[in-house]
C-alpha cells in the first residue's frame, strides 16, 4: 500500500505562494464588527447578524469572481466586485442602504489585520522558501497591505489583475510560474479556500490548504 510522504511531496518545492485575504489576512475578524454597525445603521432587523451577512456575502463574491471568468466580462478587480457583491447581499435580505454608507464601510478593507499565526508563520517560512503574494486583490493594494499590515519582505507579488482573470483560472497560476523562470512543482500554492487549492494543483502547483473556516 502506498504511504504519502510529506518530505517527498515537498521536495520539488522551493518557492510559497500565498493567498492573503483569509489566510494571512483575517477577513471575518476585520470585517464582521464593522459589517454588524453598518447593519445597524441601515436599521436591519436585529435577527439579521453580521456573522450570518458575512457568509452570504463572501459565497456571492464567489459566484461574481466565476461569472466573470466564464462569460470573459472583463475584470472588474477584487475591491469592485466585494462592493458589488454586498450590495447584492443588502438586497437579497432587504436592507435598505444609501449609496455613502457602502463608500464608507469599504474603508475597512484598508484595517484589515493578519492572523495571530500568520506574521511569525511566514517569517520562519521565509528562512526556508521564498515567499511570494498571488492574489486575486490589486497590485497596489497588496502591497498597502504589505507595507502596512504583514511587514514581511515578499519575493515577489502577483495579482490576478496583471492576467485579466480572477483565481482559480490557470492562466493566474501560469503567469506566477512564468515569471518565477520555475515549474509548476518547484511551487506551493498556500491557500484557505478550495478553489484555490484546486486551480493551483490543477495547474502543476503543490498545495497546502489552511483550515481557517473549520
Amino acid at each position: 500500500m502506498y504511504k504519502f510522504s510529506t518530505n517527498h511531496y515537498m521536495e520539488s518545492v522551493n518557492t510559497l505562494t500565498f493567498d492573503i485575504f483569509g489566510t494571512v489576512l483575517n477577513l471575518s475578524g476585520s470585517i464582521v464588527p464593522r459589517l454588524e454597525k453598518l447593519l445597524r445603521s441601515c436599521k436591519a432587523p436585529q435577527t439579521i447578524k453580521g456573522s450570518e451577512v458575512w457568509t452570504y456575502w463572501r459565497q456571492r463574491q464567489r459566484i461574481e469572481q466565476y461569472q466573470e471568468n466564464l462569460l470573459m466580462l472583463g475584470h472588474s478587480g477584487y475591491l469592485a466586485i466585494k462592493k458589488k457583491s454586498l450590495i447584492y447581499t443588502l438586497r437579497t435580505k432587504n436592507i435598505k442602504f444609501e449609496d455613502e454608507q457602502i463608500e464608507d464601510f469599504m474603508s475597512v478593507y484598508h484595517d484589515l489585520i493578519p492572523f495571530e499565526d500568520a506574521v511569525n508563520g511566514l517569517y520562519r517560512l521565509g528562512k526556508k522558501y521564498k515567499l511570494v503574494i498571488l492574489s486575486n486583490g490589486e497590485e497596489s493594494f497588496l502591497k498597502y497591505l504589505v507595507e502596512k499590515k504583514i511587514g514581511i519582505d515578499f519575493h515577489a507579488i502577483f495579482s490576478a489583475e496583471m492576467v485579466g482573470q480572477f483565481k482559480p483560472h490557470p492562466s493566474v497560476y501560469r503567469f506566477a510560474a512564468k515569471n518565477l523562470n520555475l515549474e509548476p512543482n518547484e511551487i506551493m500554492m498556500v491557500a484557505s479556500h478550495s478553489f484555490d487549492i484546486l486551480g493551483a494543483r490543477h495547474s502543476g502547483f503543490r498545495a497546502a490548504y489552511i483550515n481557517r473556516y473549520n
